[in-house]
């Protein structure tokens, strides 16, 4: 499923229109980004937690010239399943 079909699919189960569905998604994703950048954590009950996890820097290897190389530190956002969410997919 892709953005499209996802909103066509919420506006549908929330019998509402597409545009305004395409709005409440697209503010769901501006309120997620904004508070991972901040690095809070966002926990919805039973569906799960998006959450920002910092990776240190490492020591890799280039599988082309096989050069070792330096990865920088960085941060991910990350995404646990609730176990409401877990279960419904047994």
């Amino acid at each position: 499923m892709n953005k499209t079909e996802l909103i066509k699919e919420i506006a549908e189960k929330a019998d509402g229109s597409q545009s305004e569905a395409q709005r409440f998604f697209e503010a769901f994703e501006a309120v997620v980004e904004d508070e991972l950048k901040k690095g809070e954590d966002i926990q919805i009950t039973g569906f799960g937690k998006f959450y920002v996890q910092k990776r240190a820097a490492r020591e890799g290897v280039n599988p082309q010239t096989k050069e070792k190389m330096k990865i920088p530190a960085s941060k991910v956002p990350k995404f646990t399943a609730g176990n409401r969410l877990k279960d419904s997919i047994k």
